[in-house]
């Protein structure tokens, strides 16, 4: 039976993959991926050539369309996002869907995950945390959507870029400015950075001069908790 793994990828650090990861990728006939030129970096650093298709995640019906082919051809595909677990805030979840509903197995590959380092590193996440992933990007629809997390009991996650980072904070300030939060930003990387505290200091942090740089999560604790 053809194969599908979901391949999780390391976040910034290419020593966080696991072995399991890399002896899916060594054995699949073929990798497939959100962005070839990112998953070549990881594959070379590896030493593992293997042929390459392009599943843009603008486009995923097409992405879909080729690995369904390649599928039904008898090839085991693996399938890795840019980094990361795919189908978390990443393509990956129509694949696995058309795959399934062809008649093909679908195994996931478990591993790296900004959603879980981050928890693992704030300790307010308690026994429940909502995942939200990226808020939209409309002011109107983030401050709405915000104010229902946080009259939540639970603490929720969420991620954003480092153009809206400080708007995002802007906002959670507007609403509870004493609200503990726990920062992740270029976690496993170089620049590493934590940030935890009241949300009215994390916005002091990153409202400076300096420009913002790096991927966020950003870990917000539930109601109960503040």
């Amino acid at each position: 039976m053809a194969t599908l793994s979901i391949v999780a990828t390391p976040i910034g650090n290419l020593g966080d993959i696991t072995l399991r990861a890399l002896e899916t990728l060594k054995s699949a006939d073929v990798v497939a991926c959100e962005d070839t030129r990112h998953t070549l970096k990881l594959l070379t650093h590896y030493g593992i050539k293997k042929p390459l298709v392009a599943c843009y995640a603008y486009d995923e019906e097409k992405g879909a369309q080729r690995i369904l082919a390649l599928l039904a051809d008898g090839k085991h595909v693996a399938y890795c996002s840019d980094a990361g677990t795919p189908g978390l805030s990443d393509p990956g979840a129509l694949f696995v869907r058309s795959a399934r509903e062809a008649g093909h197995r679908v195994e996931p590959i478990p591993g790296p995950s900004a959603f879980a380092a981050l928890i693992s590193a704030a300790g307010l996440g308690g026994r429940a945390v909502l995942f939200e992933g990226f808020l939209s990007p409309k002011p109107g629809r983030r401050r709405s959507r915000l104010a229902e997390l946080m009259a939540r009991e639970e603490a929720f996650l969420v991620y954003e870029s480092p153009h809206r980072i400080v708007k995002l904070l802007t906002d959670i300030v507007a609403i509870d400015a004493a609200r503990q939060l726990c920062i992740g930003r270029e976690m496993t990387k170089v620049h590493e950075e934590f940030v935890v505290g009241r949300a009215a200091e994390a916005l002091a942090r990153f409202s400076g001069p300096d420009e913002v740089r790096g991927e966020f999560a950003v870990l917000v604790a539930g109601g109960k908790l503040a």
